[in-house]
């Protein structure tokens, strides 16, 4: 079973700081140089030259450099954050609630995509022409191989484990073939190319795929789309200087928002990354997840039998989830 308790481990608690003996904490100091944490798992030689005009106007505004750091899992990204190696960085959903809860991360905006939508989808994927479908899939039987996402992927693990598998009761282990965790452009390949009969994949993928290549893309049939998911987010290092966390907010929500040549540049830079911009945003923007999280929690206390584990993610899953519907009935969008 693909469980997140089974993802690979965060490491151990940060070690507590000792008080020191002032009465009056110390300032915190304006850093030189700020490190922003971004995904390569698509293919890091074409991703930097798409994020580097971004961080170069991102140091031109803030007044501080903005460096860029790469890393193929999302895992690596949340430690580098929780290390202070990183102090701000683009995240999407899951591993942005995993760092506001394990590396002392809060949201500062979120991702708007270049048609204005606020929300993107998880997508199972099948190479087009075979004749699979979604019944097929959840027949299992071992018929078929299946491509999962990063383990903490929240298009590419935690929604299909979510919304498909764990209402069924199926175990991705027990129901195909095999099963192997891969980032969306290699799942699209492997998919494309018969390698794998099934995969996950998110509606961004799909559109850097067709942009990047379209003959491949052209052998891709997407057969479930999930409900609307958060879009990704910005997240920062609550112990960074206030000062330049706002300039950071602020560059975010007016990036591409102006009129001249200067926002006519930005808002090309927002294009080559499939962007239309950025919205406000704080940690509740997340509640989604947790309510996909305890969707999970509550598949595996029923596989586990225990009655009293049942009762307890049970009560958590409804608490989260009606919270979320009040939520939706106000909100739509979030």
């Amino acid at each position: 079973m693909i469980s997140r308790r089974l993802f690979p481990a965060l490491g151990l608690a940060a070690l507590v700081t000792l008080a020191g003996c002032s009465p009056k904490p110390a300032a915190t100091e304006a850093p030189k140089e700020i490190t922003f944490s971004i995904l390569s798992a698509e293919n890091q030689a074409s991703m930097g030259p798409l994020w580097q005009p971004m961080l170069d106007d991102m140091s031109a505004q803030i007044g501080v450099k903005v460096k860029p750091f790469f890393a193929s899992n999302y895992t690596a990204l949340i430690e580098a954050m929780r290390f202070k190696q990183v102090q701000v960085g683009w995240f999407s959903a899951l591993p942005a609630l995993e760092s506001v809860n394990r590396a002392n991360g809060e949201v500062l905006g979120r991702v708007i995509d270049a048609g204005g939508d606020e929300t993107y989808a998880s997508v199972l994927i099948v190479k087009k022409g075979s004749g699979i479908t979604l019944d097929d899939v959840l027949k299992c039987g071992k018929r078929y191989s299946m491509g999962m996402g990063d383990a903490k992927s929240t298009s590419g693990t935690l929604a299909p484990m979510a919304y498909v598998f764990a209402p069924k009761g199926i175990e991705p282990n027990a129901c195909f073939k095999t099963v192997r965790s891969a980032s969306h452009q290699a799942n699209v390949f492997s998919v494309a190319n018969g390698v794998l009969d099934v995969a996950t994949n998110n509606t961004v993928g799909l559109v850097f795929a067709r942009r990047e290549n379209p003959t491949i893309a052209d052998k891709i049939q997407v057969i479930w789309t999930s409900p609307p998911l958060p879009e990704s987010s910005i997240v920062a290092r609550k112990d960074l200087d206030p000062a330049v966390k706002e300039k950071l907010r602020q560059f975010f929500l007016t990036y591409g928002t102006g009129t001249g040549p200067a926002a006519d540049k930005q808002r090309e830079v927002l294009k080559g990354l499939a962007y239309g911009g950025f919205k406000p945003a704080d940690n509740s923007y997340l509640d989604p997840v947790r309510e996909m999280e305890a969707a999970q929690d509550l598949f595996e206390a029923k596989h586990s039998g225990d009655a009293k584990k049942i009762a307890t993610a049970q009560a958590a899953f409804d608490k989260i989830h009606n919270a979320a519907a009040q939520k939706r009935a106000v909100e739509p969008n979030l």
